[in-house]
């Protein structure tokens, strides 16, 4: 019996260890295939058409066999198709001391942080990357917090802002500022 957990629902089931041996593997026939198929679709269109009929609803037979063929070759097509490859479950599993697995907001930190890194060489990077998202960020705590962005009221946003934290935003060719620039940058924002 079992507990009926999400571990059940999602948890990787073993697989009979003697099941694989008793059972080898046939070859199947084309025709036996091919005849299976046919008889297949025989029968379902003998149902359809019956039901139809005894609704006295009036129906071409040839319509409900290509439709029922049509849709029973998709069915094989489908069949054919490969599922994508399961993922690969980790051994590290979220607990709540803090030493959970991947997830998307370490992800997105990890990601800034190597955005950062590789802006420092590079301020081209900077300007294309990193300004845009200073820049976002900004407006959005200036239209939370003052109900204003910088395009909407620029002297006041400006005021709001000062005037390193300004130009930085507004002049793109600049190079990338020092770590301690950035993070006077950061406080502005906050005290926002």
């Amino acid at each position: 019996m079992t507990t009926g957990g999400l571990e059940d629902l999602f948890g990787e089931r073993e697989e009979p260890a003697g099941g694989d041996e008793a059972a080898p593997e046939r070859k199947r026939s084309w025709t036996g295939w091919v005849l299976r198929n046919l008889l297949l679709v025989a029968l379902a269109s003998a149902v359809v058409v019956a039901v139809m009929r005894s609704a006295d609803l009036d129906i071409s037979i040839v319509f409900v066999v290509s439709a029922l063929t049509g849709l029973r070759l998709i069915l094989l097509a489908v069949a054919e198709v490969r599922p994508p490859p399961r993922p690969k479950r980790s051994d590290r599993r979220g607990s709540s001391d803090g030493g959970s697995g991947t997830d998307s907001l370490r992800a997105a930190v990890r990601r800034w942080e190597q955005n950062l890194e590789r802006a420092n060489a590079d301020d081209d990077l900077y300007s294309r990357n990193v300004l845009p998202v200073l820049a976002e960020l900004t407006d959005e705590r200036l239209r939370l917090r003052h109900g204003i962005t910088r395009a909407s009221d620029p002297r006041r946003a400006r005021k709001l802002l000062g005037d390193p934290l300004w130009a930085t935003l507004h002049d793109r060719g600049r190079r990338m500022p020092k770590a301690r620039d950035l993070e006077s940058y950061v406080d502005v924002l906050e005290r926002l």
